[in-house]
């Protein structure tokens, strides 16, 4: 939770430079996103390849923990994208917001560098959100929708930043499937923005 805080600080801390003309030249001469970016696939890369857990997870994979990722996917880039399309956007722009599944400094960048900056803005805040209402909600979803849902709000934070929060109220029996769908869709992440754009 305290995490998110701080990036959130940091946004606004952003914004507020950029609407009094306070940002330092140096930051706009220079594309640092795109380097930030090649530095954040290389890390979550690292960071998946160094943790036994994940690859152990990936192992054990069968048909029915398959679903749980896969099914969060497809609701997450389908439900943004009819979203996005209601208020009159185009249908593929939410589609690609959905497809951050919560990991908003990697979308973000992605979306910034390859499509839109404001699309851009628009996929961290709504992944920021997305964490904030798992972190906040999960007793409630799990008392309204069952023990699989704080699993789904996550997304791909599922297996670090929620996962105290999901195995707190759904229990740890429900860790594993929690690590194994965020994994999925972090590696997903990446993979799909660029194809839906």
């Amino acid at each position: 939770m305290k995490g998110t805080i701080i990036t959130v600080l940091f946004f606004v801390l952003g914004c507020v430079l950029s609407i009094y003309d306070l940002t330092p030249a140096v930051l706009l001469e220079n594309d640092y996103s795109t380097y930030a970016l090649y530095a954040l696939m290389g890390l979550v890369g690292v960071s998946l390849g160094m943790d036994e857990a994940s690859i152990n997870i990936l192992k054990k994979v069968n048909v029915g923990l398959l679903l749980v990722p896969v099914s969060i996917g497809l609701g997450s880039i389908l439900g943004s994208g009819l979203a996005y399309w209601l208020i009159a956007e185009p249908f593929v722009e939410g589609m690609a917001v959905g497809a951050g599944f919560g990991y908003y400094s990697l979308s973000s960048i992605i979306i910034s560098n390859t499509y839109d900056s404001i699309l851009g803005v628009i996929a961290l805040i709504s992944n920021i959100s997305r964490e904030l209402i798992s972190l906040l909600m999960a007793p409630v979803l799990v008392k309204a929708f069952g023990k699989m849902s704080p699993i789904a709000s996550a997304g791909a934070t599922s297996m670090d930043t929620t996962l105290p929060v999901i195995t707190r109220f759904s229990g740890k029996e429900y860790a594993l499937i929690a690590l194994f769908s965020g994994i999925v869709l972090t590696i997903l992440v990446p993979l799909l923005i660029p194809l839906i754009l």
